[in-house]
Protein backbone atom coordinates (compact mmCIF):
# COMPACT_ATOMS: atom_id res chain seq x y z
CA UNK A 1 0.00 0.00 0.00
CA UNK A 2 1.18 3.55 -1.15
CA UNK A 3 1.67 5.24 2.58
CA UNK A 4 2.97 8.74 1.66
CA UNK A 5 5.86 10.84 -0.61
CA UNK A 6 9.17 9.78 -0.73
CA UNK A 7 11.06 11.77 -2.58
CA UNK A 8 11.02 14.35 -5.82
CA UNK A 9 13.97 13.48 -7.96
CA UNK A 10 16.07 16.17 -10.22
CA UNK A 11 18.34 14.84 -12.85
CA UNK A 12 21.20 17.24 -13.19
CA UNK A 13 24.10 17.33 -15.72
CA UNK A 14 26.48 18.91 -12.65
CA UNK A 15 25.98 16.92 -9.44
CA UNK A 16 28.56 19.64 -7.42
CA UNK A 17 26.89 22.82 -9.40
CA UNK A 18 23.68 21.45 -8.10
CA UNK A 19 24.70 20.64 -4.71
CA UNK A 20 25.99 24.38 -4.25
CA UNK A 21 22.68 25.82 -5.89
CA UNK A 22 20.54 23.66 -3.37
CA UNK A 23 22.70 23.55 -0.42
CA UNK A 24 24.61 27.49 -0.74
CA UNK A 25 21.92 29.26 -2.50
CA UNK A 26 18.85 27.90 -1.14
CA UNK A 27 19.74 26.82 2.57
CA UNK A 28 18.93 23.24 2.24
CA UNK A 29 20.76 20.54 4.30
CA UNK A 30 22.69 17.84 2.40
CA UNK A 31 21.86 14.51 4.22
CA UNK A 32 24.32 12.49 2.24
CA UNK A 33 25.30 11.37 -0.61
CA UNK A 34 25.16 7.69 -2.38
CA UNK A 35 26.56 5.75 -5.86
CA UNK A 36 23.63 3.43 -6.95
CA UNK A 37 25.09 0.84 -9.23
CA UNK A 38 22.06 -1.09 -9.93
CA UNK A 39 20.56 2.36 -11.63
CA UNK A 40 23.87 3.97 -12.25
CA UNK A 41 23.61 6.85 -10.24
CA UNK A 42 25.25 9.34 -8.00
CA UNK A 43 22.39 10.72 -5.95
CA UNK A 44 22.48 13.49 -3.02
CA UNK A 45 19.36 13.40 -0.29
CA UNK A 46 18.47 16.58 0.70
CA UNK A 47 15.85 16.32 3.38
CA UNK A 48 12.88 19.26 3.40
CA UNK A 49 10.22 18.53 5.91
CA UNK A 50 8.93 14.70 5.86
CA UNK A 51 10.32 14.32 2.06
CA UNK A 52 13.55 14.59 0.67
CA UNK A 53 14.89 16.04 -2.88
CA UNK A 54 17.11 13.45 -4.31
CA UNK A 55 19.70 15.14 -6.89
CA UNK A 56 20.11 12.11 -9.52
CA UNK A 57 23.27 12.20 -11.38
CA UNK A 58 24.52 10.03 -14.28
CA UNK A 59 27.38 7.64 -12.73
CA UNK A 60 30.66 7.43 -14.71
CA UNK A 61 28.34 9.22 -17.39
CA UNK A 62 25.98 6.20 -18.07
CA UNK A 63 22.88 4.79 -17.78
CA UNK A 64 19.33 5.69 -17.79
CA UNK A 65 19.83 9.04 -16.54
CA UNK A 66 22.71 9.86 -18.67
CA UNK A 67 19.99 9.22 -21.53
CA UNK A 68 17.48 11.41 -20.21
CA UNK A 69 19.85 14.07 -19.72
CA UNK A 70 20.72 14.10 -23.22
CA UNK A 71 17.46 14.07 -24.48
CA UNK A 72 15.87 16.04 -21.71
CA UNK A 73 18.48 18.30 -20.13
CA UNK A 74 18.12 18.93 -16.49
CA UNK A 75 14.99 19.13 -14.65
CA UNK A 76 12.37 16.90 -13.08
CA UNK A 77 12.74 13.06 -13.45
CA UNK A 78 10.49 11.68 -11.06
CA UNK A 79 8.66 11.03 -8.33
CA UNK A 80 8.51 8.60 -5.55
CA UNK A 81 5.93 6.99 -3.44
CA UNK A 82 6.52 5.16 -0.85
CA UNK A 83 4.69 1.61 -0.31
CA UNK A 84 5.05 -1.15 2.15
CA UNK A 85 4.89 -3.52 -0.48
CA UNK A 86 6.65 -3.01 -3.47
CA UNK A 87 5.24 -6.64 -4.81
CA UNK A 88 1.97 -6.24 -4.07
CA UNK A 89 1.76 -2.54 -5.59
CA UNK A 90 3.05 -4.01 -8.49
CA UNK A 91 1.19 -6.70 -9.30
CA UNK A 92 -1.90 -4.37 -8.33
CA UNK A 93 -0.95 -2.01 -10.59
CA UNK A 94 -0.18 -4.61 -13.68
CA UNK A 95 -3.62 -5.39 -12.73
CA UNK A 96 -5.08 -2.22 -13.56
CA UNK A 97 -2.84 -1.94 -17.58
CA UNK A 98 0.05 -0.50 -15.50
CA UNK A 99 3.58 -0.83 -17.11
CA UNK A 100 6.76 -0.85 -15.63
CA UNK A 101 10.15 -0.52 -16.29
CA UNK A 102 11.15 -4.10 -15.01
CA UNK A 103 9.56 -6.73 -14.46
CA UNK A 104 10.37 -6.87 -10.86
CA UNK A 105 11.83 -4.55 -8.09
CA UNK A 106 15.44 -4.03 -8.09
CA UNK A 107 17.83 -2.45 -4.88
CA UNK A 108 17.54 1.54 -4.55
CA UNK A 109 19.34 3.79 -2.39
CA UNK A 110 19.24 3.27 1.60
CA UNK A 111 18.94 -0.48 1.28
CA UNK A 112 15.12 -0.20 -0.74
CA UNK A 113 13.35 -2.21 -2.94
CA UNK A 114 12.20 -0.36 -5.87
CA UNK A 115 10.19 -0.08 -9.09
CA UNK A 116 9.00 2.58 -11.64
CA UNK A 117 6.22 2.67 -13.92
CA UNK A 118 6.41 4.03 -17.11
CA UNK A 119 5.72 7.46 -18.03
CA UNK A 120 3.36 6.29 -21.27
CA UNK A 121 1.23 4.48 -18.67
CA UNK A 122 1.29 7.12 -15.83
CA UNK A 123 -0.31 10.27 -17.72
CA UNK A 124 3.61 11.18 -18.87
CA UNK A 125 4.84 11.05 -15.43
CA UNK A 126 7.58 8.46 -14.04
CA UNK A 127 6.68 6.79 -10.94
CA UNK A 128 8.80 5.41 -8.24
CA UNK A 129 7.41 2.98 -5.64
CA UNK A 130 9.85 2.50 -2.82
CA UNK A 131 9.88 -0.03 0.03
CA UNK A 132 12.52 0.63 2.40
CA UNK A 133 14.10 -1.98 4.46
CA UNK A 134 13.79 -0.32 8.08
CA UNK A 135 11.10 1.57 9.37
CA UNK A 136 12.69 4.91 9.72
CA UNK A 137 14.51 5.48 6.51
Amino acid sequence: MILSLDHVAIAVPDLESALRRFVDDLGLTLEGTQDVPSAQTSTAFLPVSGTRIELVHPLQGQGPIATWLDKHGGGLHHICFRTDDVDGDMARLKSRGYRFTTDQPFAGAHGSRVAFVHPRSAGGVLIELAQHGEPDQ
